[in-house]
């Protein structure tokens, strides 16, 4: 993969969706996707808050808006609208607090399904702060598990340390490519989509 210098032109844009309690980390993985650097104490996201990103992913020229959103429950009427159209989304906790975790389907699982209009968009649990294995509260088999229950890949990563963070964002991004309907909504803008055979072939990307 490498980062495009001319953004005049593009093959297609997919919009992402980072979602999560607050504190997870979103936005440091955020800014460590699209500007590889890390902020130690970053504020809190007000709103919602996106970046674009312009790259080449397997022959393929694209232009990412990477949508992150507020985890604070005062945010949440705010930020519902911007659900719509994403064809990826990213589900965050942090592998150091277990309600971080249990709220991925008390909470996000249903505000994706309350408000996201992408039905069969391509989804994936992201473990933050990997680098916190000595306060781990969540193993990686539990939350494999319950990505694949909810047909979402699943990778932990670590905004800090920038391990595979790169590579989570990549395999998102081509679970949408690899969907034909995805791929041509993306190109066209038309609503209708079917999620086919991504999530067969690719469900167990789970490191």
């Amino acid at each position: 993969m490498a980062e495009r210098t001319d953004i005049s032109s593009f093959d297609h844009t997919v919009k992402l969706l980072l979602v999560g309690d607050s504190g997870v980390g979103k936005s440091s993985l955020l800014l460590r996707f699209s500007e590889d650097t890390f902020e130690e104490d970053q504020s809190p996201t007000i709103g919602v808050d996106f970046k674009l990103k312009f790259l080449d992913l397997d022959g393929k020229r694209l232009k990412l808006t990477v949508w992150d959103t507020a985890g604070q429950e005062r945010f949440r009427t705010l930020t519902s609208s911007y659900y719509r159209g994403a064809q990826g989304v990213i589900f965050v906790y942090d592998i150091s607090r277990r309600e971080t975790f249990e709220n991925l389907a008390e909470i996000w699982a249903r505000e994706v399904d309350m408000y996201g209009t992408v039905r069969d968009c391509v989804k994936i649990v992201i473990g933050n702060k990997s680098d916190k294995e000595a306060e781990r509260a969540v193993s990686k088999d539990e939350a494999r598990e319950f990505a694949r229950e909810n047909g979402c890949l699943f990778l932990e990563c670590s905004a800090k340390t920038k391990a595979f963070v790169q590579e989570a964002f990549e395999e998102l991004v081509r679970g949408v490519l690899e969907t034909p309907s995805l791929v041509e909504e993306t190109a066209t803008g038309e609503g209708r989509v079917r999620l086919k055979k991504y999530q067969a072939a690719k469900q167990d990307c789970a490191c």
